[in-house]
């Protein structure tokens, strides 16, 4: 079992590209079921911050490869990258 804040403490990495993803701002769950949908994490442009918006990440519950003691490896693709149909 695992507590929420430790979750957040852990580094998300794409295994995609091995980038470093941020760390967990936000989980969304179902309150009635209990059921976690999806991670979120915060944008880290630091330098554009204090002017926009930062952008999140949604990383669907689904898309977790692994959670480890450090980290959490994800496999995560931006929307711009899907082939366009």
């Amino acid at each position: 079992m695992i507590r929420i804040s430790e979750f957040q403490t852990k580094d998300v990495v794409n295994v995609s590209d091995g980038k470093r993803l941020g760390n967990i701002g936000d989980v969304d769950i179902d309150v009635s079921t209990g059921k976690i949908y999806s991670i979120i994490i915060q944008g880290s442009n630091r330098m554009l911050s204090m002017f926009t918006k930062e952008e999140e990440i949604v990383i669907p519950w689904r898309s977790i490869v692994k959670i480890g003691s450090d980290v959490i490896l994800v496999r995560y693709k931006k929307a711009s990258e899907f082939p366009s149909e």
